[in-house]
């Protein structure tokens, strides 16, 4: 009997270090399987941010580079620059992409750097702790606001696909989901999709994924989803931003 379902030949045979419940491997098999499919490894350089996936390059068979915080869309303009024939994609969070590395990825995009980012939005930091982030939500906990987000201090949170799809530069710009099957399945198409317009050298591409963090949201696995899908969904509304057609 033939195998339905293998693992892809762009991840590694590691154990991750991510905590159960964590929905970063999940991505990164998506990641993968949108590389094997389009037969891209030996061409793919992945940048890792700082954040929980700063390991991503012991999770990939392709190269990959680390880069200072928040500077991955620094790091990629430049590989993409001097290696135009490569795929490049950084794989941020949202503290390492939308606090400290805010200017780097809306200047990228508007130019229209032709590499593709991965952007994982789980409303919180990860692995400094359970900080805010500016993507948290209002009232939501965090250990540096344990009385949950006041927007009157701190502003509302930012809705980073929205921010670079009101860009005039042309590009790709989707937020999907991991929290269901269905939204898997969508958020596959939509990285292969980001992929695929890097191949054609067509535009800046940017996937936003909603995210769980169990270990800092205090949450069980399986409350995580559900909390996700009842508090960041309404907010984080799912679905294609913009498109270069």
């Amino acid at each position: 009997m033939g195998k339905a379902f293998s693992k892809p030949t762009v991840l590694n045979d590691t154990m991750t270090h991510y905590c159960p419940g964590c929905t970063h491997g999940i991505v990164h098999r998506l990641v993968a399987e949108a590389i094997d499919e389009l037969g891209l490894q030996e061409r793919t350089v992945g940048v890792a941010p700082v954040g929980c996936a700063v390991l991503a390059y012991n999770y990939f068979d392709c190269d990959f580079q680390e880069a200072a915080h928040g500077r991955a869309p620094a790091m990629a303009t430049g590989i993409k620059r001097v290696r135009p024939d490569l795929i490049v994609f950084t794989y941020q969070g949202d503290g390492d992409l939308a606090s400290i590395g805010m200017g780097e990825i809306i200047h990228a995009a508007n130019r229209g750097e032709k590499f593709t980012t991965i952007f994982i939005n789980n409303a919180i930091y990860g692995m400094t702790g359970g900080q805010m982030a500016p993507t948290t939500l209002p009232g939501q906990r965090a250990t540096t606001a344990p009385m949950g987000r006041d927007t009157d201090a701190t502003g509302m949170p930012i809705k980073m696909s929205n921010l670079l799809g009101g860009l005039v530069t042309p590009a790709y710009v989707t937020r999907q989901a991991v929290l269901k099957p269905q939204q898997i399945n969508k958020t596959k198409k939509a990285i292969k999709q980001a992929f695929q317009y890097q191949v054609e050298n067509k535009c800046f591409s940017f996937v936003e994924v909603i995210s769980t963090c169990p270990t800092n949201w205090g949450l069980t696995p399986v409350d995580s989803l559900k909390w996700a899908e009842e508090n960041l969904l309404p907010y984080y509304e799912l679905g294609d931003i913009k498109t270069p057609e």
